[in-house]
């Protein structure tokens, strides 16, 4: 069995080219399927499959982990930032996609079989509508709870905010009273048995985003995401300290190492890798286990 092409597909959509990778075979009809999706990167991830295709070319699909490391370690750079790093992650998948349909069973069996029957889920604000999630003001307290009962209507018991605005380095307190009002209203919309969780993403500075996590610490967050920028570990790490309220960060971390900093300096209590950034299910297996080690929770991006 050997590789035969290497494609890949873009569909255009709102805020996002969503960017899916084919990998053909020479068996008849035999194809994987994965996805690296990279906002705003459409051609530099197109581009950067099309030089690693030729890499592969020729090769097993089967033998993953070894096309893996070739991926991960030819060419000038070993390691990967966030373009290389998608790039090997929708190959990767599709070559784990080739395997369950070779073996004939699902990759969770592939891998030993699943440990959950169930898969909790929950909601953006807005059901799906992004200018609710992504656009409404911090300091609209009366839309936020309203878009919070909407989404308990709709059968939720958790549901994800972006209730914190957008701030220079250091500011005062208004929108950190903002951010609170906000929350105190979807707090007393919904009661205290659904969890709300508060995305920052990474926007607030270190000293920014320890402001806003200690006036939301009393809200009883499900966790608090990204309150700083992702290059601050340390920051990252005094905020984590600082609450009680888990703070979770990953999503725009690309490899094994900077995760390692990150576990190693507590700077999170809830890993959020993005499979489809990280390096696929062949890195995100590795994140996992050194996420374990650490004792810390795992809820992929």
């Amino acid at each position: 069995m050997k590789i035969t092409a290497i494609e890949t597909l873009v569909c255009h959509a709102r805020m996002r080219n969503w960017i899916f990778v084919k990998v053909v075979t020479d068996q008849p009809g035999l194809i994987g399927w994965g996805e690296a999706t990279l906002e705003w990167h459409t051609r530099s991830i197109v581009g950067a499959i099309e030089d690693m295709s030729h890499l592969l070319i020729g090769e097993d699909p089967t033998r993953v982990e070894y096309l893996w490391q070739v991926m991960y370690r030819q060419h000038f750079w070993h390691g990967h930032g966030i373009v290389r790093a998608t790039a090997i992650a929708g190959i990767d998948l599709a070559l784990w996609d080739i395997v369950g349909k070779v073996a004939n069973m699902p990759l969770s069996k592939v891998f030993g079989g699943p440990v959950r029957d169930f898969v909790r889920t929950y909601c953006h604000l807005g059901g799906g509508k992004m200018e609710d999630f992504y656009q409404t003001p911090a300091d609209n307290a009366k839309r936020f709870a309203e878009l919070a009962q909407a989404a308990v209507a709709d059968g939720y018991t958790a549901f994800k905010s972006m209730a914190v605005p957008s701030t220079m380095p250091i500011e005062g307190q208004k929108p950190v009273r903002a951010a609170a009002a906000a929350v105190a209203a979807m707090r007393d919309a919904v009661g205290p048995d659904i969890d709300i969780m508060v995305d920052c993403h990474a926007r607030p500075s270190p000293a920014m985003g320890l402001k806003f996590g200690k006036a939301l610490d009393d809200f009883g967050l499900y966790f608090f995401e990204e309150p700083c920028w992702p290059e601050c570990v340390d920051g990252l790490a005094r905020i984590n300290a600082a609450l009680t309220t888990p703070v979770a960060s990953g999503e725009r971390v690309t490899n094994l190492e900077a995760f390692k900093d990150m576990f190693e300096k507590r700077a999170v209590e809830i890993c959020q890798l993005d499979i489809t950034h990280c390096g696929g299910l062949s890195a995100a297996k590795r994140i996992a286990a050194l996420a374990e080690a650490h004792r810390i929770s795992l809820a992929p991006h």
